[in-house]
């Protein structure tokens, strides 16, 4: 449900985005000085207050130094005074400074005339020559560091605290400074072969076989190009990664730079683009040429679809930024050699929005596909993010692998992540098998909202709707088994029925389909049939089984209309979403109205047959989820067996088909 409940299964689910073990790459020397120092995030505030305390401090130091226990200062009248009345014991002339010692041997400061000798001042105020000689003058020479220092500290120390209050504010704008020099410079970051902590192999990668083999032959011309080489062959010279979300793309490319152990010059597409036209380009060229300097080396581009969308869309016009960073992008693949031994890889989940130049042999010509990994893929990939988690002796990585149908590397490794998380918030040091089990709902359909509480009505609503999903998908025999229900709130879901196929799924059918709309109609008509009302909750299942049955009709072929695709094969990609020219008539879409109609109502008749059938089991169901909330496989077998309803085997489906 939506706002009430909903029908969730493995492979609706979203997946998440990487497989990587979360370990940054390592920035080299030679690359920028911008990559290795970054931009500084300091607090103005902070500076402000530093700024302050050494102003305090200089000051008060200043004023100790110059003024500390300064002697009282004394008029050139009352020194010849105390000299005619024999209170001076002697005097220092020390340029225009004075200093008078007293008979009581104390000292006072004075200044005399500049242009005037101190013993002409004295017989200017009267004095004689037997007074004067009667008092010990001394004359010192001006010079050493104290004088300097007070003749120049009332210049340099203003002008030092302003270059400090400039410093200290230059460095809060020093990152976005030194970004006005650095705009055309690559932010690739590097992956040093020779670091054993960053470093990714094959064997740090499961569930991609074919992905895995078809990437060793560039392992291999990146460790012996000579034996290509000699025979007359040519590396491909980009190699495009295309998957899901989460498959492990990026991973892969990782692995292929550990094993041949090269550098990995790893950037994303977005990070080409910038507000100036002309920057990406310069990036582009920047970083080809880090890569040729280093080489053999690996360039590695994630999102590549940023910067690689198709051209001439009249988006932007000819000097779009993206056009001209494609452009220089196609330009260094073209200028490669055989012999420079760099080799470009990229990855995207939309390789349909690409240009087709970027595609063409010479440029990314080799195409390797990801797809989402099967049991056994799965069961490896759990065993690799398992090898630092301590488990419990009933933990059994193939059954979370069955149970996890649609699951990407990512999702897998956030299951195992969550898992270790439930075991240490219970205080427990190893990670038990049901960590695990609530781990994959919590990946699924997110965290339990305990706090969301349903009242007694809301509840039994709830409950009717999910049963009605499980006991239609248990009767149904080309819908997948039921393996739990709950009226536990989980993400934006009040309740959930956990549906997931015996077998990973490559195809499915169209009676396939059609019990599928079937089962999302469930929680609609038990709702309707045990209330005769109906709530919001089966919002969301009405979207997805009305897309389901359109796709039947405009792109299977799976309805009386015939073999013909109407829908999906449209116009180019524009703004991030695909637009598609109708290329059908109204009185076709009139058809295609009344087809997509006409199975959703088969679909219904199907279900509410079964309800009705099975009136008694839909109650036993809907009564036992309100009294425990939450009705597990062997539970619910157990329920429907009791009311006379005879379980489909997978044998009896095959045989069927």
């Amino acid at each position: 449900m939506d706002k009430g409940s909903k029908k969730k299964t493995a492979k609706d689910t979203p997946k998440g985005k990487g497989v990587g073990r979360g370990k940054k790459p390592v920035l080299p020397k030679q690359l920028h000085q911008l990559a290795k120092t970054g931009i500084p995030k300091n607090n103005p505030w902070n500076s402000i207050t530093t700024f302050l305390i050494i102003l305090l401090l200089v000051s008060a130091t200043y004023s100790l130094i110059s003024g500390g226990n300064t002697p009282e200062q004394v008029s050139l009248s009352d020194i010849a005074t105390s000299i005619r009345s024999g209170e001076v014991e002697g005097i220092v002339v020390a340029g225009d400074r004075l200093t008078v010692t007293y008979t009581d041997e104390t000292e006072r400061r004075g200044r005399k005339e500049v242009d005037a000798a101190f013993s002409e001042t004295l017989v200017n105020y009267g004095l004689t020559a037997d007074e004067i000689a009667a008092v010990s003058i001394e004359v010192e020479n001006e010079g050493g560091l104290r004088f300097w220092f007070f003749a120049l500290a009332p210049i340099f120390v203003p002008l030092l605290l302003i270059l400090l209050l400039i410093w200290y504010f230059s460095r809060q704008v020093k990152g976005a400074g030194m970004q006005a020099f650095t705009f055309g410079q690559s932010k690739a970051r590097m992956t040093d072969p020779k670091d054993k902590v960053t470093r990714i192999t094959f064997s740090d990668v499961a569930g991609a076989k074919e992905a895995k083999e078809e990437l060793t032959e560039i392992v291999d011309f990146l460790k012996n190009p000579k034996k290509f080489l000699d025979i007359g062959a040519q590396i491909p010279k980009g190699v495009l990664l295309m998957g899901s979300p989460g498959t492990g793309k990026t991973l892969l490319a990782r692995a292929v730079a550990g094993e041949a152990g090269v550098p990995f010059f790893s950037i994303s597409g977005s990070e080409f683009v910038e507000m100036f036209v002309g920057v990406g380009a310069s990036r582009v060229r920047d970083l080809f040429k880090i890569a040729k300097n280093t080489a053999p080396a690996i360039i590695f581009v994630d999102e590549i679809d940023a910067v690689g969308r198709v051209r001439g869309t009249g988006v932007g016009g000819g000097n779009d930024e993206r056009e001209q960073t494609l452009n220089q992008i196609l330009v260094e693949m073209d200028g490669f050699e055989p012999s420079q031994k760099v080799i470009v890889m990229a990855a995207t989940n939309r390789p349909d929005v690409l240009d087709p130049a970027l595609l063409r042999p010479g440029r990314f010509d080799r195409r390797v596909t990801i797809d989402l990994p099967d049991r056994d893929g799965r069961e490896e990939i759990l065993i690799i993010h398992s090898r630092k988690k301590p488990f419990g002796e009933d933990v059994d990585l193939r059954v979370i692998a069955e149970r996890t149908p649609g699951f990407s590397g990512a999702d897998l490794q956030s299951l195992m992540n969550e898992g270790a998380i439930l075991a240490a918030r219970e205080d427990r040091k190893k990670i038990a098998q049901f960590d695990l089990i609530r781990s994959i709902e919590k990946v699924m359909l997110g965290p339990e909202r305990k706090s969301h509480l349903l009242n007694k009505k809301e509840k039994e609503i709830t409950a009717y709707h999910e049963a009605g999903h499980a006991l239609i998908a248990s009767v149904l025999p080309y819908s997948d088994p039921v393996h739990k229900i709950s009226v536990i709130s989980r993400g934006r879901a009040a309740g959930y029925t956990l549906k997931l196929p015996l077998d990973d799924k490559k195809m499915q059918s169209k009676k396939e389909f059609v019990d599928d709309i079937s089962v999302s109609l469930g929680g609609y008509l038990a709702e309707q049939m045990i209330f005769d009302d109906l709530t919001t909750g089966p919002s969301n299942d009405l979207q997805v089984l009305t897309a389901l049955a359109r796709d039947m009709v405009t792109k299977y072929g799976m309805s009386p209309l015939g073999p013909i695709a109407l829908e999906g094969a449209g116009g180019r990609a524009m703004f991030g979403r695909g637009v598609n020219d109708k290329e059908y008539s109204n009185d076709v879409s009139a058809q295609i109205d009344k087809e997509v109609k006409k199975i959703i109502e088969e679909a219904r008749a199907q279900a509410e047959e079964v309800l009705t059938t099975h009136r008694k089991a839909l109650d036993a169901i809907a009564l036992k989820l309100v009294e425990e909330e939450t009705i597990e496989r062997d539970e619910l077998e157990k329920l429907l067996t009791a009311h006379g309803i005879a379980l489909k085997k997978k044998a009896d489906i095959e045989h069927q088909d």
